[in-house]
């Protein structure tokens, strides 16, 4: 098993002390006849081994916004302690993990203990919330000499191990600097796992060396479709970026530092048109001039997928082994969605192969896609992870399902003896609108509020025993077809993200219980924290006239079918 660890099934805490915190810690509890602690220009951090390089961000980040030095300490009366203690991740023998943490305040010092260094890390985030919203400024607007700190101890864990976000960076490209500031933005709610979406239809956004065509030209579009694909609108701009292998190791050690594995995806055997565009042998050549595709410009599930062929496997052989060298997470994520047979049912050569390999039809087609691969990287020492629709045809013996469509799939991997990503559309797909007014701004998909998001719940109730301890956590998905800019980003993932990262992190009761009045009030001291961050996030009573988009057709679900 992998270090992403498990629900530890405790009941959230409540705070008496109003310290707004999100997500909600375990606990929170005053210090009797403490007066809290305040830092000032002689607080010292007390960095104790291993916990340095939060001392360093700390430095980089508090000590930007508040204006105080925070200098090593050299025995002065205001000190930060930074400290491991292994043990605080194993409290009462529910198995709280390296994350861990417990942040005391009171009038001779702060200290920051966590059960690993990403425990340290995590309580760091609750005290920079704690020191109030210009804490996440860049730098000091103040003035202020000294910043005080009310005198609590908070106890603290996630429930789930895997906290993550997908980013779709192939449809509209994310620059590197907005993927760094995104990393801060997730850094700052707890969430731990990035998964970036690297390739499809509309874009190829990784250097690969051995196939440099694949970001000459599968990295850029002729134009992009505008609003959904029934609009009749485009932009005619070319669109496109990638990046390059020092770009992917800046971001990996970025996100290492603030303890977020990041988990690429590369798209097999369906989105792979930029792939084919940027060598035509990788598709089906003998039903289709794969020689005149070009980037799609358009949104939707191409028909255009690999060729089932030794070629194409060598292919992405070669891809992946340049993939496993820049991320070192222990998951690489192959997609396996959305991949239309059509080609595959009239092409000679993939009847050859069906027959050959015993595969029955088209279905058995992509598992054996998928099972290829599943082998290749388990012989590496990775895992691999896919969307739900891996499950037809047989799924691959050590992989992970990431259920999108829906609780079903994860439902039946879990029962199976997978481990699964809960993910499904209907909850935490944060492209899909947030209200069903006239001025929400491009409308798709289910209209989630922040309470829907709020009230989300990973381990759905036929999961119980061992089948729902195959539930590593969960993943709120952004899609990018209709969010081509970083502000539109900012738009649709916040404040909803907010509301994941405590589904996600604190230990909450059964949905139709949840405190979500209390939570909008601790809200309300968050919304200052994100617009310290420069967030432009959805308010309360619903877009500003500048994230508005008149005009720009959407594709609107009226009517939620039942979650499966």
């Amino acid at each position: 098993m992998s270090d992403f660890g498990k629900d530890t099934g405790k009941d959230a805490g409540t705070d008496p002390t109003g310290t707004n915190l999100i997500p909600e810690p375990r606990s929170v509890r005053a210090v009797p006849g403490e007066t809290g602690h305040v830092l000032r220009e002689d607080t010292g951090l007390d960095a104790r081994p291993g916990t340095e390089h939060v001392a360093r961000w700390l430095r980089a980040t508090v000590g930007a916004a508040t204006g105080l030095p925070l200098a090593p300490h050299r025995g002065g009366r205001s000190r930060v302690l930074l400290r491991i203690l292994p043990g605080l991740g194993e409290g009462e023998g529910d198995g709280h993990g390296p994350e861990a943490y417990r942040l005391t305040v009171d009038g001779r010092h702060v200290e920051i203990a966590g059960a690993s260094a990403a425990g340290v890390f995590r309580g760091a985030q609750t005290f920079r919330q704690l020191l109030g919203p210009a804490a996440f400024r860049r730098a000091s607007v103040t003035g202020k000499r000294e910043w005080e700190l009310p005198p609590v101890v908070v106890e603290d864990a996630p429930r789930f191990g895997w906290r993550g976000v997908l980013l779709d960076v192939a449809r509209h490209f994310t620059p590197k600097d907005g993927v760094l500031r995104f990393l801060d933005l997730l850094a700052a709610h707890k969430l731990n796992v990035l998964h970036l979406h690297l390739t499809d239809d509309q874009g190829w956004r990784l250097e690969i060396d051995r196939y440099p065509r694949l970001t000459e030209v599968g990295a850029w579009r002729a134009r992009t479709k505008l609003g959904h694909r029934a609009s009749p609108l485009w932009d005619e701009r070319p669109h496109g970026g990638f990046y390059t292998k020092d770009d992917i190791r800046e971001i990996v050690a970025y996100a290492a530092e603030r303890h977020i594995t990041v988990v690429p995806e590369i798209d097999v055997p369906g989105h792979s048109q930029a792939a084919i565009a940027a060598y035509p042998e990788l598709g089906n050549t003998d039903v289709v001039d794969t020689a005149a595709l070009s980037v799609w410009d358009t949104w939707g599930v191409s028909p255009n997928v690999l060729a089932p062929t030794d070629r194409t496997l060598a292919f992405y052989e070669d891809v992946l082994t340049e993939v496993l060298e820049l991320f070192p997470s222990p998951f690489v994520h192959l997609g396996g969605d959305e991949c239309p047979k059509d080609q595959w049912k009239a092409s000679p050569a993939a009847r050859a192969r069906i027959e050959t390999e015993g595969l029955g039809d088209e279905d058995g087609l992509q598992s054996w896609f998928i099972r290829h691969f599943d082998r290749w990287l388990a012989e590496r020492g990775r895992r691999l992870v896919g969307w739900d629709e891996i499950l037809e045809g047989g799924l691959a013996p050590g992989a992970t399902v990431s259920s999108w469509r829906g609780y079903a799939g994860g439902v039946a991997a879990a029962k199976a003896g997978h481990d699964v990503v809960m993910c499904p559309e209907q909850r935490v797909y944060l492209d899909h609108r947030q209200a069903d007014g006239p001025d929400e701004p491009v409308p798709i998909g289910y209209v989630r509020t922040l309470e829907d998001v709020y009230r989300f719940e990973p381990v759905p109730p036929e999961l119980t025993g061992e089948a729902a301890a195959r539930v590593l956590g969960a993943q709120a998905n952004l899609w990018t077809e209709v969010t081509e800019t970083q502000q539109r980003v900012d738009y649709q993932a916040f404040p909803r993200l907010a509301a994941f990262a405590e589904a996600v992190w604190s230990a909450l009761p059964a949905p139709a219980e949840r405190d979500y009045r209390g939570f909008e009030r601790r809200m309300t001291a968050h919304y200052a924290r994100l617009d310290a961050l420069g967030v432009d996030y959805r308010p309360p009573g619903g877009p500003r006239p500048w994230q508005r988009r008149p005009g720009l057709l959407g594709r609107p679900i009226d009517g939620a079918p039942p979650i499966v």
